[in-house]
C-alpha cells in the first residue's frame, strides 16, 4: 500500500511515492528540470499558468510510477502541498479564466494597504491575524478593479493546491488552514471573513467549499485517472500550504515547536497555541494544519528574503575562485565567533517585512583593514543570516512562544556546520535535522486524511534525524556579545516604530 505526495512550487512540481507500511519513500521526481517560467507582464508583477503546474505533475508522476513499480490501484491516498498564497480563479465550467498571480507578485500591495487603513489595523488584526497585505483577497480585489469583465465571470477563486485537488476530483474545495494564508477567514469568528469580504465587495460563493486539512476532499474522477494512470476513486484527503506543509513534513503540530528552512530566502514557522498576532504585523500568522476553533493552532511566519542568497552572493564575489561551499565554510571557520569585530546585514534581497517592510540593503560594519581578511568576511556573512532570525524569534517570543527545538531538513544552509552551531549559540535552542521533503511529508499527511495513521506521531514514527546540534555553552557568551553589537549596528541603519 502506497501514499502519493504532490508538492506543486513555483519553480517544479515534485510527487513522491511513499510505503505506508514502513514510511519510506521509494520514489521521487520532480518537472521541469530546469526552473520553471513566472510570467512578469510589468516589473514586480508574477504570474504562472496553471497547466503549466498539471502538465509538470503528470510528468513526474510517471517518472515515479515507473521507477517503483507501483500498480495505480496499490495507492492507497493522495496529499497535496503547494505554493501560497496564490490566486486561480475559474469559470462555472472549472476552465482557468487568467493566469495564476502567485505570491512573490506585488501588485496587490496597495489594495491590502487602504483595506488596513479602511477597515482599521485593530480590526484586521484581531480577525485576520495579519494585514490584509499582499495575499490571495488583495489579488482578487486588483482582478475586480483592472479586469472587471472578467472578474464577472469567477465561479470560484482558488489556491494553487485547491486547483490541482479539483483537477484530480472535479470538485472545488479549500481547507481553513488555505483562507487563512488568504486572508479570507476570520478567527474571532471561527468562519469566512465576511468583514473583508464586503470591503472588497466580492459574494460569498466565489468561496469553495471547506473541508477539513485531515479528510476525504474527494475522489479521482475517471478521466483524471485516465490522464495519470491511476485508479478512479482512489481520494485525496491532505492539502496544506508549502510552510505548513513543511513543519509538517518535520513533525511540528504542538505549541513551542519550530520548523526552519534556510534556502535563498529563509522561514522560521512556530506554532503557537493561541490565536495571537504581532500589533506590528512583522510576522505573518495562518491556521496550522491542526487548528481547530477549540484548540488553536497557528503557525507563526518569520520570512527573512536575505539567507543563502547572500551566501551564494559571497561565494561568487569574495571567495576564491572556483571553492566549493564546503571549502567556503573550513575557510569561515578559521575566524574566531564574531567575526572579529565584523557585522553583515543581509537584507539585500528587497523589503524585509520583519523590518516593517523598509528595503535597507546589505551592509558592511567593522572592517579594519590591518585584521580582516576573506575568512572574517564569510562568517561575518553566516552569522548576520542567523541574527537575522534570532532578531525574528524573539519578535515571535514577544508573541507568547517559548522556542527550545528547531526542526529542519538536512539541506542549505543548514548544510553549514558555521550556521548550525550559531543558531544553536544565539537561541539556545537544540536543532534536530531530518532527511524528509515537502511531497513525501505530504504523503503522509494523506495517510493521516486517510486514518492509515491514527495520529501524526505514528505518521512519523520512521522520520529519520541525521544530527541533533546542542548549544555549547561554553560558546553562548561570544555569540550573545555578537549579536547584540549586529543588533546595535540594526538600530542604527533602520528606523523602526515600536
Amino acid at each position: 500500500m502506497y501514499l502519493l505526495g504532490f508538492d506543486i512550487g513555483s519553480s517544479s512540481v515534485k510527487t513522491s511515492l511513499v510505503n505506508a507500511e514502513n514510511g519510506k519513500c521509494v520514489a521521487s521526481a520532480f518537472y521541469p528540470k530546469s526552473e520553471a517560467p513566472i510570467t512578469a507582464v510589468q516589473p514586480g508583477w508574477a504570474e504562472q499558468d496553471p497547466e503549466m503546474w498539471w502538465t509538470n505533475l503528470k510528468l513526474a508522476l510517471a517518472d515515479v510510477m515507473a521507477a517503483s513499480g507501483a500498480k495505480a490501484e496499490d495507492v492507497a491516498a493522495i496529499g497535496i502541498s503547494y505554493q501560497m498564497h496564490g490566486l486561480v480563479c475559474v469559470d462555472k465550467n472549472q476552465q482557468v479564466l487568467r493566469p495564476s498571480i502567485i505570491w512573490c507578485d506585488s501588485r496587490a500591495v496597495p489594495f491590502g494597504e487602504k483595506a488596513f487603513k479602511e477597515i482599521g489595523e485593530e480590526m484586521c488584526l484581531k480577525h485576520l491575524l495579519n494585514s490584509p497585505g499582499n495575499f490571495t483577497a488583495s489579488k482578487l480585489a486588483w482582478v475586480k478593479k483592472n479586469e472587471p469583465e472578467l472578474f464577472e465571470r469567477i465561479d470560484k477563486i482558488m489556491l494553487p493546491g485547491d486547483y490541482i485537488a479539483m483537477r484530480l476530483t472535479g470538485e472545488a474545495c479549500t481547507t481553513v488552514s488555505g483562507l487563512s494564508e488568504g486572508m479570507l477567514w476570520d478567527f474571532q469568528k471561527n468562519d469566512v471573513a465576511d468583514f473583508l469580504l464586503d470591503y472588497y465587495g466580492f459574494d460569498r460563493s466565489v468561496i469553495p467549499t471547506i473541508r477539513p486539512t485531515f479528510s476525504e476532499q474527494g475522489r479521482m474522477t475517471a478521466q483524471a485517472a485516465a490522464e495519470l494512470g491511476l485508479k478512479e476513486g482512489t481520494p485525496i484527503t491532505y492539502r496544506a500550504g508549502d510552510q505548513p506543509n513543511n513543519a509538517l513534513s518535520l513533525n511540528v503540530f504542538n505549541p513551542g515547536e519550530i520548523a526552519s528552512t534556510a534556502g535563498t530566502s529563509g522561514v522560521v514557522y512556530g506554532v503557537n497555541g493561541v490565536t495571537d498576532y504581532d500589533p506590528l504585523s512583522r510576522v505573518n500568522t495562518f491556521a496550522h494544519v491542526n487548528h481547530t476553533g477549540t484548540d488553536p493552532r497557528t503557525g507563526v511566519l518569520l520570512c527573512i528574503n536575505g539567507t543563502g542568497i547572500l551566501n551564494s552572493w559571497m561565494k561568487r564575489n569574495v571567495a576564491p575562485e572556483n571553492i566549493s561551499y564546503a571549502e567556503m565554510n573550513d575557510l569561515a571557520a578559521q575566524a574566531p565567533i564574531g567575526s572579529a569585530g565584523v557585522s553583515i546585514m543581509p537584507f539585500g534581497n528587497g523589503a524585509e517585512r520583519m523590518l516593517q517592510n523598509q528595503e535597507v540593503g546589505c551592509s558592511i560594519h567593522g572592517v579594519n583593514f590591518n585584521i580582516h581578511g576573506k575568512r572574517h568576511l564569510l562568517r561575518a556573512a553566516q552569522e548576520g543570516i542567523v541574527f537575522s532570525f534570532k532578531y525574528g524569534i524573539e519578535i515571535m517570543q514577544g508573541m507568547g512562544m517559548n522556542i527550545s527545538k528547531i526542526h529542519a531538513g538536512h539541506a542549505n544552509m543548514f548544510l553549514s556546520p558555521i550556521f548550525r552551531n550559531t543558531l544553536a549559540g544565539v537561541t539556545g535552542a537544540t536543532i534536530e535535522l531530518y532527511d524528509t521533503d515537502g511531497s513525501v511529508g505530504a504523503a503522509k499527511g494523506a495517510g493521516m486524511g486517510a486514518g492509515i495513521y491514527k495520529d501524526n506521531n505514528e505518521a512519523f514514527a520512521t522520520l529519520e534525524k541525521l544530527q541533533v546540534i546542542e548549544p555549547v555553552e561554553a560558546d553562548r557568551a561570544a555569540y550573545a556579545e555578537a549579536y547584540e553589537r549586529w543588533k546595535a549596528t540594526l538600530s542604527k541603519e533602520v528606523r523602526l516604530i515600536d
